[in-house]
């Protein structure tokens, strides 16, 4: 398909730089392709009025680390020169996938201290060998540090990589360790946050526990790849980056056991469906899973067993909101996004959310 196709113009104003308070106080559109009213404005406290008992809500556990690193690049025969790096994806207990700049100037065998590297401090740094250099500024970093040191490390002197939009117009700060997670975050590992999970709280928690609405967790690192622009002008041509992902065999069952007595299954942001859909068998029913994922969805997929999605705005011309047209349409996202633009609505990973009921062929 065409990526001009999932284009739109945002105002800045309706970007979001920090996320409301409290947290089920922002707004939820609701969108139901079959419903008498296919757009609803509600808040996202009146969420358990659009579920029913037995439904499951499935959230990813995925924690985010500090992994924006910034940092000195040594070569025999050249000075020092600044550079950044965004962790992506662990790939060994001691190497990491990453995004650097500038990608271009970064050669294999380069050497890189990350952190305060003034002699003062010189215990706050970190320090790696590049050893493999991709497309688009990728790169793998082998660090001095391996397990559960050089997470240590990573803690001490990385930064919460901000997404771009909000990145560019402030810098992070230590509320965002706070704002910028999850309040069951666990798995450590990853680049960005699952946002449609900032906006649960423990009194939501508990209106669900009420309504009878089951909680499960599975988990996908999310990668900084989440935040690439799609260049090609055909989704054909696009390439997702993997992420790593895991459902264990007793959380497949249960999510099974809630499909089989007619409950429906609700993901919590558009990582949590990508792992259940690509864990999901022809018949619908979840296999347990282990491994990466880079499964792209666009209109035209046959979706396996998610019914309902509750994920924030997204950036146009994206992976994701080519995600969220194929499961509700794309004509009626673009309507959808249309009138959350001209209502306010507050977009990217610290805005409002939106609660999408799959389109029925």
């Amino acid at each position: 398909m065409r990526v001009d196709l999932f284009d739109f113009d945002l105002p800045e104003e309706n970007i979001a730089l920090r996320p409301a308070e409290p947290r089920e106080s922002a707004k939820l559109l609701v969108v139901d392709p079959q419903g008498e009213t296919v757009l609803t404005d509600r808040n996202v406290a009146d969420l358990p009025s659009f579920l029913r008992p037995g439904d499951a809500l499935i959230f990813n556990d995925t924690k985010v680390i500090p992994a924006q690193l910034e940092g000195i690049r040594h070569r025999e025969g050249a000075g020092g020169q600044q550079v950044s790096a965004t962790l992506h994806m662990r790939i060994a207990p001691h190497q990491w996938k990453a995004f650097a700049k500038p990608g271009k100037r970064i050669k294999v065998g380069d050497r890189i201290t990350f952190g305060d590297t003034g002699e003062a401090c010189y215990l706050a740094t970190l320090n790696a060998t590049v050893t493999e250099k991709g497309e688009g500024g990728e790169v793998t970093l082998s660090f001095d540090l391996s397990g559960p040191a050089l997470d240590e490390a990573i803690a001490a002197v990385g930064h919460v990589p901000l997404p771009p939009y909000i990145a560019a117009k402030r810098p992070d700060d230590e509320q965002d360790r706070r704002d910028y997670q999850t309040i069951y975050a666990r798995e450590e590992g990853a680049v960005a946050a699952p946002t449609a999970g900032l906006h649960f709280t423990p009194a939501l928690f508990e209106a669900l526990d009420e309504l009878g609405v089951e909680r499960h967790f599975v988990t996908l690192h999310v990668g900084a790849g989440t935040f690439l622009p799609v260049k090609a002008d055909d989704t054909a041509d696009h390439k997702m980056h993997q992420e790593i992902g895991s459902i264990d065999a007793a959380t497949a069952a249960k999510l099974n056991a809630v499909r089989a007595r007619g409950g429906r299954l609700v993901c919590v942001g558009t990582t949590s469906l990508r792992l259940i859909e690509s864990a999901a068998r022809e018949d619908g029913s979840i296999a347990p899973w282990s491994g990466p994922t880079g499964i792209f969805i666009t209109p035209g997929y046959r979706f396996k067993a998610v019914d309902v999605l509750m994920t924030n705005f997204h950036l146009p011309r994206s992976t994701l909101f080519m995600l969220v047209s194929a499961f509700a349409g794309l004509e009626t996202m673009r309507a959808a996004y249309d009138h959350a633009i001209a209502e306010g609505y507050r977009f990217y990973s610290y805005g409002d959310a939106s609660l999408l009921f799959r389109k029925t062929r």
